[in-house]
């Protein structure tokens, strides 16, 4: 189960943490998790520029470490790129210590002030230990839209559907850069872009 757009109560909840950007033009935040991939994120490249889109990229240490360039890439294209684990660790179940020091050996690869939780799922102690560490990254970036592009009972059309629907000026919206989203991501993506730019929206990085 997971929610299309985060309920306020859930924002209200970890209100320390972004969920969208207070912004009354026509702009959308479009972010990537879990790359850099091989195939997923040159294609994401790719259709950025067709619009002359900038986006935010929440990358794993250790797909860094396995792509660099690729990850070159993505800030030489005036992309922003921002700290998601060394291991896609899920806070909820690792303790903080452990926590900490997996985001601390991705910053070994990532320079980078934002951070997001892999599946979204922190714990209010390791905000509080992040916070505690100002080497580490201080903003923690979450989602007002997800596009469920992970989802495979769902198809590309419904996932570009979710945001569709559900995004609006502001709105930080989160696809996957990664093999299991591919097929969603390869029809959602340009549909979106697509859409939104017809509405006269920009595409801007965090």
């Amino acid at each position: 189960m997971y929610f299309i757009q985060t309920p306020f109560w859930l924002r209200l909840i970890y209100r320390s943490c972004i969920w969208r950007k207070p912004n009354q033009d026509r702009v959308l935040y479009l972010s990537f998790d879990d790359g850099p991939h091989s195939e997923a994120t040159p294609f994401v490249l790719g259709q950025l520029s067709n619009f002359d889109a900038k986006a935010s990229f929440f990358c794993i240490g250790k797909n860094v470490q396995l792509h660099p360039e690729i990850y070159d890439a993505i800030l030489a294209a005036g992309h922003v790129v921002g700290n998601h684990t060394q291991n896609h660790m899920n806070g909820w179940k690792n303790n903080t210590e452990n926590y900490i020091a997996d985001i601390q050996e991705a910053t070994k690869v990532i320079n980078s002030n934002l951070f997001r939780p892999p599946y979204g799922r922190i714990s209010f102690s390791q905000i509080k230990a992040l916070r505690l560490h100002p080497a580490l990254p201080q903003q923690i970036v979450m989602w007002d839209v997800l596009s469920g592009d992970f989802d495979t009972t769902i198809t590309g059309e419904q996932s570009a559907q979710n945001v569709i629907q559900h995004a609006g000026p502001g709105s930080i919206v989160v696809f996957h850069d990664s093999a299991k989203a591919m097929d969603r991501l390869r029809i959602a993506l340009p549909k979106v872009l697509a859409h939104f730019s017809k509405l006269g929206y920009q595409f801007k990085a965090l």
